[in-house]
């Protein structure tokens, strides 16, 4: 198992009566000028840097960033910037056996060859430890906060990513005229240290159209929910299934899966520690409506046969719909919408889910809503000394090949094992 420390940077100090009444959304509705101070985002953003880079040297495989925007939720609106940071740190301090697992940048509100550009500058930087996630992107992110029409949407990120890979692997000047981007000459300067390119990683929540593509074209699929592994057993297994439609094998290394976690040293003193960060980041930092997740017009027309074929409409697939504000922190853990627990707990929870899902890269987001940094800090060297070496021992005993991660870091070193046990 290939485990990452995923990372959100949320604001941490939204108010206790937050959101008001009438507040639509905490997602571009929530007014900077009346929540934010740029002084505490100066602290979110260096403390969140000092928790991954605490991630790496305890022994995981991979840090992870991803791309938001307008929202306290998450605040790496390039996750690039970021990545830059990360790859130079890690290399300084002898950590160049950690990827970097940017999961991603949002293609379709980025310009393809820029995306193209910045990925090839961080994967030469760090030497070659680049997976490069290629996200279709939440339709607020998309289609609100950058004005791209939701119909567009897909259309845009199938071409984006063709664009991608010719641009890294063309051995000729080529013009591109696609339907969204028209460029006379193509001639990319850097090109990833990776050949042909850089592992591609799709993330998504449950549209059949983006677990197709992924079959077609051989790329791993990273479902994120933020409801837990028996949230994820439908998807998953619709997900297996059409990769045996597709001629796929079950190799689990195919898929990845985003998990909230909390460690304690017991159950209860887990519980405890963690109750009113899970209640922040499910009732505030998830404060959004349907509408703003997936606007009209965002699912393409797959998706939507889909749909209609399962005898579910829209509403009905998405677990954006479970009403969160009558749910309290323990009726959260108890439904795993968060593993939160001792190690022994955490251990056996996770494993079962990795299996279940049959997932072979796990990203784990160890710090989480209003979490401080000490707190933050416990959890990473709890979960990495108890948790990770055993997670890391899955799938071991199977002939499998993991295509989908950087070549120089799919043999895990002696040295990695001993300190992330140390």
């Amino acid at each position: 198992m290939k485990v990452t420390m995923f990372h959100f940077m949320p604001y941490r100090d939204l108010p206790a009566d937050f959101p008001p009444k009438g507040l639509a959304s905490a997602w571009v509705d929530a007014p900077w000028w009346q929540y934010g101070d740029a002084n505490k985002v100066t602290d979110v953003y260096n403390r969140s840097i000092d928790e991954l880079m605490l991630a790496a040297k305890v022994g995981f495989d991979g840090v992870g960033l991803n791309e938001h925007h307008q929202n306290p939720y998450g605040f790496m609106c390039n996750p690039n910037l970021f990545g830059a940071i990360l790859a130079r740190m890690t290399a300084e301090q002898g950590l160049d056996q950690v990827a970097l697992v940017q999961l991603g940048a949002t293609i379709s509100s980025c310009p393809p060859i820029r995306l193209a550009e910045e990925y090839a500058v961080l994967d030469c930087i760090s030497g070659g430890r680049l997976i490069a996630g290629l996200p279709t992107g939440l339709g607020n992110d998309v289609s609100i906060s950058n004005g791209i029409t939701p119909m567009e949407h897909r259309e845009r990120w199938r071409e984006g990513v063709e664009l991608m890979l010719k641009a890294w692997t063309a051995k000729e000047f080529f013009a591109w005229n696609g339907k969204y981007t028209q460029l006379p000459k193509v001639n990319l300067w850097p090109r990833p240290v990776q050949e042909p390119h850089p592992p591609v990683l799709i993330p998504g929540a449950a549209s059949s159209s983006t677990w197709d593509y992924c079959h077609d074209r051989n790329f791993p699929y990273a479902y994120l929910s933020y409801f837990g592994g028996k949230s994820a057993e439908q998807v998953m297994d619709r997900f297996w299934v059409r990769a045996a439609a597709k001629g796929r094998d079950a190799n689990p290394y195919r898929a990845a899966f985003l998990q909230v976690v909390g460690v304690g040293e017991t159950d209860r003193q887990a519980e405890e520690e963690y109750s009113k960060h899970v209640e922040y980041f499910y009732h505030k930092l998830l404060h959004l409506p349907l509408g703003y997740i997936a606007p009209p017009g965002n699912a393409d027309y797959k998706s939507l046969l889909n749909v209609l074929s399962s005898g579910k409409n829209l509403l009905q697939i998405s677990d954006f719909t479970i009403d969160l504000k009558p749910l309290k922190a323990k009726d959260m853990i108890e439904r795993e919408f968060v593993v939160v627990g001792s190690p022994a707990t955490v251990r056996q929870k996770l494993e079962a889910i990795a299996k279940r899902l049959n997932v072979g890269h796990l990203m784990v987001a160890l710090q989480f809503g209003s979490m401080p940094h000490e707190q933050a800090k416990k959890n990473i060297e709890l979960f990495g000394r108890e948790v990770l070496p055993h997670l890391q021992k899955i799938w071991e005993d199977k002939d499998l090949e993991n295509h989908w991660w950087p070549k120089k870091l799919r043999k895990r070193p002696a040295k990695r094992r001993e300190m992330a046990t140390a």
